[in-house]
């Protein structure tokens, strides 16, 4: 039975657990504190033991500061651990503002606002010679998307015409993961969708198709977003998924946000 250890158990992690565990494998999930589902972070005991025994490796836990947790506290045994396959799930933002150009895996990385994901991202690729990365964009889905912000009044547009992002829905990046483990070489995948575009567009999408009305267009002053989201603005660019589609056999589901906020609703 293929087992695989995900440290960080979250939105788009349990999904994929969920997704294996229907096909037969056993899953040892990691958590900041433990549940029925995963072994807590600080057990190192556990943990450790569950990476002598796993098949698979998956980090999908983000830097915390200036540095990466599982490679502080584990890396060394992952380095040497008996795994045939090893992923990190790391970001798009690796690869800053593109001023709304095209970036694909060849693409410098480093000069966005993510100075430490981008240290990780290269840190995990250092570890092991049989190390994947998905570099990965917006992430929505179920329980995830622009109609819980449609629905809850958090919803806005933005008036910044050029302004483009790429996304995908969690399932595709969940069968681009697994695609990954049955083909492919190492190295880096990004998972994305095939329409980037503006933010705008899934809002009024999505306020379309629960029957609601658009809220007003505002500039970023006007709308009073958080650092964070503000932050989500500063950067532009297109991510393409040729080399996913190539060497993984991969294609989105869900092409274009149409189709992912659909199956959502």
């Amino acid at each position: 039975m293929p087992h695989m250890l995900i440290l960080g158990l979250g939105y788009t992690t349990s999904r994929l657990a969920t997704r294996l565990r229907a096909d037969g494998w056993h899953i040892t999930g990691v958590r900041r504190t433990a549940d029925a589902e995963a072994l807590a972070f600080d057990d190192e005991g556990a943990v450790r033991a569950a990476m002598a025994r796993a098949s698979h490796i998956l980090s999908s836990v983000p830097p915390q500061g200036d540095a990466d947790p599982v490679l502080a506290r584990y890396g060394p045994d992952i380095a040497l651990a008996p795994a045939i396959w090893t992923g990190y799930l790391s970001s798009t933002g690796v690869y800053g503002d593109a001023a709304g150009a095209w970036v694909d895996e060849s693409s410098p990385v480093g000069f966005g606002r993510r100075a430490a994901r981008t240290r990780a991202d290269a840190d995990w690729g250092a570890l092991r010679p049989d190390m994947r990365r998905f570099r990965l964009p917006g992430i929505y889905g179920p329980g995830r998307s622009a109609f819980d912000r449609v629905r809850e009044g958090r919803a806005h547009r933005i008036d910044l015409p050029d302004q483009v992002f790429s996304r995908a829905h969690v399932d595709d990046i969940v069968a681009g993961v697994i695609a990954s483990i049955h083909a492919g070489p190492p190295g880096i995948y990004n998972l994305s969708d095939d329409l980037p575009c503006a933010q705008n567009w899934l809002i009024e999408a999505a306020c379309e198709l629960l029957g609601q009305p658009v809220p007003p267009l505002l500039t970023l002053e006007e709308a009073q977003l958080s650092p964070t989201a503000q932050s989500f603005y500063a950067e532009n660019r297109r991510v393409a998924n040729g080399r996913a589609k190539r060497l993984l056999g991969w294609s989105p589901r869900y092409p274009t946000y149409r189709e992912g906020l659909a199956a959502c609703l």
